[in-house]
């Protein structure tokens, strides 16, 4: 049982029965949790329009296993108005966490990671450069980390000015001696090292490498998102 209210953001909802809901969370020092919010969408109830994605709230739940019961949700502080067009790029980062995060893994540096994701999105002028940070953070703390410092063969330092081949499970080899591999230059490399993502021209390489690494951990489950992204990109004028 847990009495103290957690940090925590709504991953994702769904009806359940004829007026609760259930609930995928992400709480700062419980990691994913699956919730159900008994009566939480009949008419009176004050959680209806609490437990919304992207809103900081507060939250306290009973029992154990793979679903337990919330208790009480509070407002944490003022909801992230995203921007329409930063809505689906949320959602994603929402989608990843809900496929990849084992249940009850205390994760509070993604947590925070999380937190910085949804106040970029909020406000950057850009929304590839935060989502690209976010997805190697995630990779480093699924254990999947991708190696950005040196070549995977000789050891030798990344260099900003060659040309690799970064093959999922050994890294970064001599674009030279390997045929298999997603291309990618030094400098792309680096810049995701270092967080520094203001360069436009390195983010479509960046995003294929992270996108790859992504992939192998969703082991062929496709995002609903990213259907929506192509939904979206279709759906433009030429």
């Amino acid at each position: 049982m847990r009495a103290l209210l957690q940090p925590a953001f709504i991953l994702h909802r769904r009806p359940y029965l004829n007026t609760s809901l259930l609930l995928e969370a992400f709480s700062r020092e419980h990691g994913r949790l699956g919730l159900v919010a008994r009566g939480a969408m009949a008419s009176r109830s004050r959680l209806k329009g609490l437990l919304q994605p992207f809103a900081p709230l507060l939250l306290s739940w009973s029992g154990a296993g793979e679903l337990a019961t919330l208790t009480v949700a509070e407002e944490a502080g003022r909801p992230l108005a995203l921007p329409p067009n930063r809505v689906l790029p949320g959602l994603y980062a929402n989608e990843l966490l809900v496929r990849l995060l084992p249940r009850l893994d205390s994760q509070p540096s993604l947590f925070d990671a999380y937190e910085r994701l949804l106040a970029e999105l909020a406000a950057a002028s850009a929304e590839e450069p935060a989502l690209r940070r976010f997805e190697k953070t995630l990779l480093d703390h699924l254990g999947y980390g991708l190696n950005l410092e040196r070549e995977a063969d000789s050891g030798t330092p990344i260099v900003a000015e060659e040309h690799y081949r970064y093959v999922l499970d050994r890294g970064p080899l001599a674009a030279a001696g390997a045929q298999a591999g997603v291309p990618i230059s030094g400098r792309s490399l680096l810049a995701l090292r270092d967080g520094d993502l203001s360069d436009p021209a390195l983010l479509a390489e960046i995003k294929r490498l992270t996108r790859a690494a992504l992939a192998e951990q969703l082991r062929g489950q496709a995002l609903k998102t990213r259907a929506l992204y192509r939904v979206k990109r279709d759906a433009k004028p030429d």
